[in-house]
């Protein structure tokens, strides 16, 4: 991984005595990083970047480099003791003088199994934001306009993940489908509806890969339900497909939702399930999510089917495997995240719902307060597996 270990000592210790402890402590983590000592020309350059903070009476040395360490990065200080030679108080007191000055930080101190884990989660996070700066993700007509508070700070989000958004009127989406010649599909359907949809819906997805890569983008909200008076298809299917193929692609033009996605995306290698609750259970946390659409790479299988609202179009009715699951969402201002974990206990195809649903226990009944006290918009993002940590890790301030 790539990891960086600067060092804090104070010239009152024995450097001979230090050196060998550093050496066991380090040793003890089995953990590759590169050892900088005290130069720190390329700090902020790496996805984690620690401050070992060796002895004692290191504070006022910390507090002389604050302003130029604080210039190279604008990730929290990660401050690694071993606690010895009074590391850990000096530790404390460096973390304290940085909450002081509104800098966020963290001390990573304990046993050698819980230090090498935590070091390694923030370098995946690390990674995961290095990926992140300079992405693109494209806003393809605004958001759906029930969606009033599903907005973000474009100045915000390029400060904080280095994404930029970038806005494409449906006016392009639509030139560019009535530019795009049809073709059949190879898929096998049980509806002639169905039949007769489908080229039309893959001539959307044939479409918006060109304003992909016209725009150079790695993910894009769409507008999708001004497709349905417009193309009369729907954008359901060609979703599935361009997130199997991890390309972000998201509904209704969600902002906070596909920056979720995002995040998702680069630090699991999945999308995500973009869905919103349609029945809550607060007493046991049972819940049902569905949506339109889900990527095909995270069903085991999956039918057509019209689009639930309008009766059009096709729609997607995935079966993803029952197991742990992470339920994920980040603000349009990335104040705010929510991140719970739970169980897939069944997947259903009732009639008057979006087509692919899903029955999710929380791992914590009470986490259905913030669904109906303060949730973030209607749609979430499911994910296969728990990676409450990691993600906590990567949204963190």
């Amino acid at each position: 991984m790539n990891i960086a270990i600067y060092t804090l000592t104070s010239e009152l210790h024995d450097e001979l005595v230090v050196s060998a402890v550093t050496q066991d402590f380090l040793g003890s983590l089995g953990i590759e990083y590169d050892f900088k000592g005290n130069d720190y020309a390329d700090y902020g350059c790496h996805a984690l970047d620690l401050l070992y903070v060796r002895t004692g009476g290191t504070e006022g040395i910390f507090k002389q480099l604050l302003p130029n360490l604080k210039a190279k990065s604008a990730t929290p200080f990660y401050l690694l003791t071993s606690g010895k030679s009074n590391s850990l108080a000096a530790s404390m007191e460096i973390l304290s003088y940085l909450l002081q000055n509104g800098i966020s930080g963290e001390i990573i101190h304990g046993d050698p199994a819980y230090i090498a884990h935590r070091i390694a989660l923030l370098a995946k996070a690390g990674e995961a934001k290095l990926q992140l700066k300079d992405c693109r993700l494209g806003i393809i007509g605004e958001s759906s306009d029930w969606l009033i508070s599903s907005h973000a700070d474009k100045d915000i989000i390029k400060e904080r993940l280095g994404v930029e958004l970038v806005d494409i009127p449906m006016r392009e989406l639509l030139d560019t489908i009535a530019a795009t010649p049809l073709r059949q599909a190879d898929e096998v359907c049980s509806s002639e509806a169905i039949r007769k949809a489908l080229p039309g819906a893959l001539q959307i997805y044939d479409a918006l890969k060109k304003v992909i890569q016209r725009h150079s983008l790695h993910g894009f909200t769409l507008r999708c339900f001004d497709l349905l008076g417009t193309v009369h298809n729907t954008g359901c299917l060609a979703l599935a497909k361009l997130n199997a193929e991890g390309i972000v692609a998201g509904c209704e033009g969600d902002v906070p939702a596909m920056l979720s996605m995002e995040i998702a995306q680069v630090i699991l290698g999945v999308t995500g399930f973009q869905a919103n609750p349609a029945n809550i259970n607060p007493e046991t946390g049972e819940m049902l999510f569905a949506h339109c659409t889900i990527p095909f790479n995270m069903v085991e299988h999956y039918e057509f089917d019209t689009h639930y609202e309008s009766g059009i179009g096709v729609g997607i009715r995935g079966y993803m495997k029952e197991g742990p699951v992470t339920i994920f969402k980040v603000s349009g201002d990335l104040s705010r995240s929510f991140i719970q974990e739970g169980e897939l206990i069944r997947n259903q195809a009732k009639p008057d719902l979006c087509r692919t649903q899903q029955v999710i226990q929380l791992s914590d009944p009470s986490q259905t307060s913030y669904f109906l006290n303060n949730p973030i918009g209607n749609h979430h993002i499911i994910l296969p597996g728990h990676h409450q940590e990691l993600l906590n890790s990567i949204i963190q301030k």
